[in-house]
């Protein structure tokens, strides 16, 4: 019991009680408001305040990294809205999101936090396009910054409360730099090259697929590929298969919840308040689990305004090819790589043997 406590402790932390309620505060107004009117400007806010949320407003880069996350999820979902026409464009973006995904996850957990989060609103903005007649991806963005502004304006308050400065000195550039590069110092070359070259492909077939086939809420696809792609997998092919099974799994039962409540928007929302309030406080640590609960929660907030969950069949299918995507260009990139180690080690052997019986 206490090794159990001990590995919750280490992949949750210690729960943090004040931001959890400032995410649930912010998601709950605009959430609420978007409800009663239906209109989609309000979901945008909603996906915003729970962007800005993810940054914790009690450390010490906590406000600047609040404001970080909310300029780059608003320029993320514009650009999504902007390639969704064009498949070409989309494809070329798809490809640079994936890559910067692998390029923010080489210089630690915190940068690669940062880079999961732009690329689910890369997806939201991509997929959402064309589901209602709200297509403007400047309104969007604008939106999508008022709402991340109004969990700003509660982070200042809660610094206010605890008698914080509102805007401390942070560490130079210089020293950050230094940071970041011992961190991506201890990730080989080789080993970052093989999985950018897995988050390349992904994403590239992810887009193809959106492109090719007519899906629809093509976020249920695209978001399991990203957040199926992470660093740590590239050394266990039983972790690659346990990460994707349980995607699955927990995919299944939102879409299984969602179908019981289809016709109680108030009801749902009742039921994801405390959803948010729980994953907010129980933040994991580990990216992977960040990548997986960061997904849930934001699918949570986008399908909070559906009107077809008593059609899940369109989710389902999109779920699993996702999923699939994500599981066989890993497996496929790991199992070429481990040959290619084997055969280069096999052909290295029979020098050293020649070598040492010419000694003799």
């Amino acid at each position: 019991m206490q090794g159990l406590q001990n590995r919750l402790t280490q992949w949750f932390g210690r729960p943090a009680w004040a931001p959890a309620v400032i995410a649930t505060i912010g998601c709950a107004l605009p959430l609420l408001m978007g409800i009663s009117t239906r209109h989609p400007g309000f979901f945008w806010a909603t996906i915003g305040a729970f962007m800005a949320s993810l940054a914790h407003p009690l450390q010490r880069l906590g406000m600047p990294g609040m404001l970080l996350m909310i300029g780059l999820g608003a320029v993320s979902i514009a650009l999504g809205f902007w390639a969704a026409n064009d498949a070409l464009s989309s494809v070329a973006l798809f490809a640079c999101c994936g890559l910067l995904l692998a390029w923010l996850q080489r210089y630690g957990n915190e940068t690669g936090k940062l880079g999961i989060s732009l690329a689910i609103c890369f997806c939201l903005g991509q997929s959402q396009y064309g589901l209602g007649n709200f297509d403007n991806p400047y309104a969007i963005a604008a939106l999508f910054i008022l709402g991340g502004l109004w969990v700003s304006l509660l982070g200042f308050g809660l610094r206010g409360v605890h008698g914080l400065r509102m805007w401390p000195e942070h560490p130079g550039i210089g020293r950050l730099g230094k940071i970041l590069k011992r961190q991506a110092l201890r990730t080989p070359p080789a080993h970052w090259w093989i999985y950018a070259m897995t988050c390349l492909l992904a994403s590239m077939l992810g887009s193809l697929c959106l492109n090719l086939f007519p899906l629809h809420r093509g976020y249920w696809l695209t978001l399991p590929i990203f957040a199926g792609l992470h660093l740590s997998l590239q050394r266990s092919m039983l972790r690659i298969l346990r990460t994707g099974l349980s995607m699955l799994a927990l995919a299944f039962l939102l879409i299984f919840a969602g179908y019981n409540l289809a016709n109680t928007p108030l009801l749902s929302m009742l039921i994801l308040l405390p959803l948010i309030l729980l994953c907010r406080a129980y933040q994991a640590q580990p990216y992977g689990f960040f990548a997986i609960q960061t997904s849930l929660c934001f699918l949570l907030l986008t399908e909070s305004l559906a009107q077809d969950w008593d059609d899940p069949q369109s989710r389902l299918i999109n779920v699993c090819i996702g999923a699939g995507i994500s599981l066989l260009v890993t497996l496929t990139v790991h199992t070429f790589w481990r040959l290619y180690l084997r055969i280069s080690a096999s052909s290295k052997s029979p020098g050293k043997t020649g070598r040492m019986s010419a000694d003799r």
